[in-house]
């Protein structure tokens, strides 16, 4: 896989996070620990997508 299509992936899941984050936080039966566990996966994604940018 080159990394340009690696980085599209990446930001393809960190989206798809970010709409699960935004799903969950406006549904009053989710727990904070679940927003939490993808807001953590979120941002290990964007973490990953900026040191390969770099």
């Amino acid at each position: 896989m080159s990394l340009s299509s690696h980085l599209v992936e990446l930001k393809k899941k960190h989206q798809t996070l970010s709409d699960a984050v935004e799903a969950a936080q406006r549904s009053p039966s989710t727990d904070d620990l679940e927003v939490a566990t993808l807001k953590k996966q979120k941002l290990q994604i964007k973490e990953q997508i900026q040191r390969l940018s770099a």
